[in-house]
């Protein structure tokens, strides 16, 4: 078995639960801005935005949008289908503000990803958080879930200027925590940012498919389907 000394973790949605989180929260922004003024079926009101949501993540981690316009317009976009509802550029940032600040604000994990953490810090490894969050939101969340003591580094796309999974990135990351590329791992639940982007880099990949009816689209040093195999690898 291959030995490791540090760890490229992604944190949403591999160790932070972002997506559950967030269901929370939008269910909790719904009620606040009482959009069932113009949203008699809520429903329409939470596709539409993972809709646009999913497409401009997608966007902005290739480089193609910047932060402001993913902010805006991914509650521009599901706010436009309220009937009657014209969402101004400042009701869109309030309402982005207000989401964040209340996703931000659980503590809901994945699945063993405590378990995992504790078990890999005990290990001695060095871990690093590899994240194309917002800067002050991804660190709220890391106290919101009491992980923020667990990472050595926190390597975030806005501090290095690009996105996963541009190699500039990944040269950031290097650069930031002195690691070396023969013995660092890059776990990640996203096979295009996280898993393509370390692979074409040169790093060893493991990827945590959560969704296993998608498969790795080309080989990678490991795939798990839960975060408690990871510690029968490392």
């Amino acid at each position: 078995m291959k030995q490791y000394t540090d760890l490229f973790i992604d944190f949403d949605d591999t160790l932070y639960d972002t997506h559950g989180n967030s269901v929370i929260a939008l269910r909790e922004l719904f009620d606040a801005l009482h959009l069932e003024r113009w949203f008699p079926d809520p429903q329409v009101f939470y596709d539409r935005y993972w809709e646009a949501n999913i497409d401009l993540w997608t966007r902005y981690s290739r480089g193609e949008i910047t932060r402001d316009y993913l902010i805006v317009e991914r509650f521009r976009r599901p706010l436009s289908y309220g009937d009657g509802l014209e969402p101004t550029e400042q009701y869109c940032l309030d309402a982005s503000d207000l989401f964040l600040d209340l996703c931000s604000s659980k503590p809901g994990l994945v699945e063993s990803a405590r378990e995992l953490m504790d078990y890999l810090k005990a290990k001695g490894y060095r871990l690093h958080m590899c994240s194309n969050g917002f800067h002050e939101v991804q660190y709220k969340k890391l106290r919101s879930c009491g992980l923020d003591c667990h990472f050595d580094t926190i390597v975030l796309s806005e501090d290095a200027g690009v996105n996963k999974p541009s190699p500039l990135f990944f040269d950031y990351a290097i650069q930031t925590t002195g690691a070396q590329k023969s013995t660092t791992l890059m776990i990640g639940d996203n096979f295009q940012t996280d898993i393509l982007g370390a692979k074409r880099y040169g790093l060893d990949t493991a990827y945590f498919n959560r969704f296993p009816d998608y498969p790795a689209a080309e080989p990678v040093t490991y795939e798990v389907t839960q975060l408690r195999q990871l510690m029968e690898i490392l």
